[in-house]
């Protein structure tokens, strides 16, 4: 990834654009910059006074935490539904556009997991017979 430009180097373009009587083009091929960096500084001090860089990253704060009671409160009346059907009822019904990722997300830092149930689990194939041990038991031999 390529690293950010130096303050110096930033100053010494708008200088040379707004006091050298350089171009923006001609000033980003002298200082060895692109000519949109050239040009988006030259703008930015025009536009907003400010020399810094604007800065990257950050925190974006979470769509989904305002949310958390009425998605507990449906979790708790239907435990079975998908994080596609919750995604898109939190959309029609609050008016919030998520994905299931960001449910998923959600879901863990709250510490709420849905496992399958344990009726589903001796609901097996009708080709599996009972494990040994059932077999024994249902046959007396213990």
């Amino acid at each position: 990834m390529a690293r950010a430009y130096s303050q110096d180097l930033r100053d010494r373009v708008i200088d040379a654009v707004l006091h050298g009587g350089m171009t923006r083009r001609s000033a980003a091929r002298r200082f060895g910059v692109s000519e949109a960096s050239a040009i988006k500084w030259v703008q930015r001090y025009e536009r907003a006074g400010e020399r810094r860089c604007v800065g990257t990253g950050g925190h974006r704060p979470s769509k989904v935490k305002p949310q958390r009671d009425w998605l507990l409160a449906v979790i708790g009346a239907e435990p079975d539904i998908t994080l596609a059907a919750l995604a898109l009822r939190l959309a029609s019904e609050r008016g919030v556009k998520v994905d299931t990722g960001m449910l998923s997300r959600f879901f863990t830092q709250e510490g709420i997991s849905f496992k399958k149930k344990r009726a589903a689990r001796r609901a097996g194939s009708a080709r599996r017979g009972p494990p040994p041990n059932a077999l024994d038991a249902a046959s007396g031999q213990a």
